[in-house]
């Protein structure tokens, strides 16, 4: 079970992207998709039953997006509120799951981190040791993957970074068809390659939001090619489809 407190605050940042300028309807039918939602779907789940928001789950993992499908089945509140996808090419991140005229006021991301499996381990062995001394605790503990999910939600070929990348290159093919794109960043050395990306792409608005929940600080970065008001004409058209 993820924390819920860390997960949320994401969510409640995000919400105020889209209070920008336009509170009075900020929260009103709302569309996000969450990109890797893992074998518990923890983001749909607290943005549908905090803000009532729909969304469309993604991973590409067959045994996580069945879960995720037996969460929603065992919890009626969730029914009709959340559907889920199969991204079948492991290489792409938007393509193949973001349909024609299709539209999202958000997308949602907490990417892998690490590059590897090794990397992935070492990671975990860390978390346990330091654990363990901040416990005082002289009993040993068998290492193992229990600080962020399925493989696939913990490492990828590039780690990070790599994802990231791949994230903000698709994002421009879909730039009229998504909002406010997000993404968590763990690691802050991988922002100035992601500025430098958007950049290139010409953004038009990149936000960098820190978070921290107890000794863990994270950060979510944001990135619109609508300017304001713009985005104010964009929520006004979906809404009255």
């Amino acid at each position: 079970m993820p924390p819920i407190p860390g997960r949320v605050d994401y969510l409640h940042y995000v919400a105020d992207l889209l209070a920008e300028g336009d509170k009075s309807c900020a929260m009103d039918n709302v569309r996000v998709l969450d990109i890797g939602t893992g074998a518990n779907g923890i983001y749909p789940i607290l943005g549908s039953q905090v803000y009532g928001w729909q969304f469309v789950a993604t991973d590409i993992n067959v045994d996580s997006l069945s879960n995720v499908q037996r969460i929603i089945e065992l919890n009626p509140p969730l029914q009709g509120c959340l559907h889920l996808r199969l991204q079948s090419n492991e290489k792409a991140v938007f393509k193949g799951i973001i349909q024609t005229e299709e539209r999202f006021e958000l997308t949602l991301c907490n990417p892998p981190f690490h590059a590897s499996m090794a990397e992935a381990n070492e990671g975990t062995k860390r978390k346990v040791n330091n654990l363990q001394l901040n416990r005082r605790s002289a009993v040993k503990t068998e290492p193992r993957l229990n600080f962020g999910g399925q493989a696939a939600e913990l490492w990828c070929q590039g780690g990070e970074r790599q994802f990231l990348a791949t994230m903000i290159s698709e994002s421009q093919s879909f730039a009229e068809q998504c909002l406010w794109f997000t993404s968590l960043v763990s690691k802050k050395e991988n922002l100035k390659p992601c500025y430098q990306a958007l950049a290139q792409l010409k953004v038009d608005t990149v936000k960098t939001i820190e978070m921290q929940q107890g000794n863990k600080i994270t950060r979510v970065l944001a990135w619109s090619f609508q300017s304001v008001d713009k985005r104010k004409i964009w929520r006004s058209e979906r809404l009255s489809h």
